[in-house]
């Protein structure tokens, strides 16, 4: 495979500046991966100036011998991977800088070389280098990431809501809704969501494409989309505090509905005042969400909780532990106890027998001694899945994935890992 393939790691690159076209050939492939349109100059020059913004690291594995005649050229990679760090709450507002993994493809015609393995094991080898703790993704597809250690840690679904006679909120409002221009999202979401972040377990900070996607400002096709509109929410004291950005499903589609592009409140009062909106619309009947939160107060505000159909619940961010003392000191616990956990890691990052001493929420977490017979062993997928708190420890149990050597371990891991409501990422990278 050495000889066949080369690894290339590059920062995006403005238009005229060397290393621009690496920049466009390799945003291309990923096109190929993900069945997208070609993509005209214009808007891989919006992509780009979004990957500066981010910071972003982009790896493309290239063809070293001559390519097939009339295939695409060798400056095109047949695999590619991506790269940026942010921000992930782990639960009461603690902070996590995170290693974030996008863009993985490897194009049909060049698989089982291990371009994918290399890659992986050789960007998680130099984020553990770089004394990251934690690595994260989100999955197109779910069979393939657990045999790198990576573990499903928060979950979201689509939901359909009825807005038609039936629906109706158990909520006094406190504050109010106004219509705005799309446009003010480009400053004010960013602002909006961090208070939203700072509140919500399993949130990892937004790339830059968001504050563009949702504002209509860069649509799929990279033009403007000025099918969005935007509300706001003001509280009492008339200060925004969510916001929802949203479009007409068109005439065709029946009932008349309105999908929700992103829907950001920082408060419970905000979030309810938001959806009383959304059902007040003239001549729509339904209002359809696609990353809607699992656990969602919406249906328990509802005098109808039959007015959502909820379809697709799937899982959203995965996670991969580097390192298992730092991940597990850096979280707050909702219980003390003590764990004696074995994490077991076939890529060699996070694996050991380790100590969790929890009091007062704070964690006290060390390598065991030799022979110390641990109260649960877990592959460091099931670590990372557990870590958010949104995946039972019991459950995994009873799934034959976490063995328990000491009666009620998994229990009390439950109770320990627990965080202070629902776990929830409102961010797909």
């Amino acid at each position: 495979m050495a000889e066949k393939y080369e690894i290339r790691r590059f920062r995006a690159a403005e238009k005229g500046v060397p290393g621009y076209e690496q920049g466009t050939d390799w945003i291309q492939a990923v096109g190929f991966g993900f069945h997208d349109t070609r993509r005209n100059d214009d808007y891989v020059d919006k992509i780009m100036a979004m990957y500066r913004t981010d910071g972003r690291e982009l790896t493309g594995v290239y063809q070293t011998g001559a390519v097939a005649q009339h295939s695409l050229g060798a400056s095109v990679p047949v695999a590619t991977f991506g790269t940026l760090r942010r921000d992930l709450n782990v639960g009461y507002g603690r902070q996590l800088l995170t290693h974030m993994v996008t863009a993985v493809t490897v194009r049909g015609t060049h698989r089982r070389q291990g371009l994918l393995r290399r890659m992986m094991t050789e960007d998680l080898t130099a984020a553990k280098a770089d004394g990251l703790a934690i690595a994260a993704l989100t999955a197109s597809e779910g069979s393939i990431y657990g045999r790198f250690g990576y573990g499903v840690a928060t979950f979201e679904r689509s939901i359909k809501v009825d807005t038609g006679p039936r629906f109706a909120l158990r909520h006094q409002p406190s504050g109010t809704v106004e219509i705005a221009d799309r446009k003010v999202l480009l400053e004010l979401a960013p602002e909006v969501f961090e208070r939203v972040h700072r509140h919500t377990p399993g949130s990892i900070v937004r790339q830059d494409a968001y504050r563009q996607n949702i504002s209509g400002t860069v649509g799929r096709d990279g033009n403007e989309d000025e099918a969005i509109k935007c509300a706001l929410h003001y509280d009492a004291a008339g200060a925004v505090d969510g916001y929802v950005s949203y479009k007409f499903a068109g005439w065709d589609t029946k009932p008349y509905t309105v999908e929700i592009v992103d829907l950001v409140a920082a408060t419970d009062d905000a979030y309810l005042e938001l959806w009383q909106f959304l059902g007040s619309i003239d001549l729509i009947q339904r209002v359809s969400w696609a990353d809607a939160p699992v656990d969602d107060p919406l249906v328990w505000a509802l005098a109808d909780p039959r007015c959502v159909e909820a379809s697709d619940h799937r899982d959203m961010l995965w996670l991969r532990i580097l390192d298992s003392v730092q991940a597990l000191g850096a979280r707050r616990y909702s219980a003390g106890g003590r764990l004696v956990l074995e994490v077991e890691d076939a890529l060699g990052f996070a694996g050991g027998t380790f100590i969790l001493d929890v009091s007062g929420g704070e964690a006290s977490v060390s390598g065991a001694p030799a022979g110390a017979h641990p109260d649960l062993s877990m592959d460091v997928a099931d670590l990372a899945s557990i870590y958010l708190g949104a995946v039972c420890p019991v459950t995994l149990k009873a799934a034959g994935r976490i063995r328990e050597h000491t009666s009620g371990a998994a229990l009390r891991a439950r109770l320990m890992f627990a965080v202070e409501r629902a776990p929830h990422c409102l961010t797909h990278f």
